[in-house]
């Protein structure tokens, strides 16, 4: 059997697999040291057996890139990591979703979304 996450690519379209691609660039150039896997239906980058960052396709277009501590809330008290640049929304202190409608949004916020996913895993490791 081949890749999953190979496999799960090469189902998207050409537009879907640039956007999807050039935001696991910058996951892996922010944390190189990162496991990608397929879970929950979508790419998804584990710090040891600790899920951190999982990608997807939005149902009306664009793609999400998700911060978070694994499926269940565990923040503890006091944990949270800065987002200056207000590129994603934060349901809780533990989760933050960026959106994008496409490649060129990326584009323009690629080097503060590579620190903000940089800083989440130093901020996950600490705590």
């Amino acid at each position: 059997m081949g890749n999953p996450v190979e496999t799960w690519l090469d189902a998207l379209s050409p537009e879907n697999r640039t956007l999807i691609d050039r935001l696991r660039d910058l996951v892996t150039a922010a944390a190189p040291d990162l496991t990608e896997t397929i879970k929950w239906n979508a790419p998804s980058f584990a710090d040891g057996d600790q899920d951190r960052v999982t990608l997807g396709i939005e149902r009306k277009g664009g793609a999400r890139l998700v911060l978070h501590r694994g499926a269940a809330v565990r923040a503890p008290s006091g944990f949270a990591v800065e987002d200056p640049e207000r590129l994603a929304k934060w349901p809780s202190s533990d989760r933050g979703v960026a959106t994008f409608a496409d490649l060129s949004a990326v584009e323009a916020k690629a080097a503060d979304l590579e620190d903000l996913i940089h800083r989440w895993i130093a901020a996950n490791r600490q705590a």
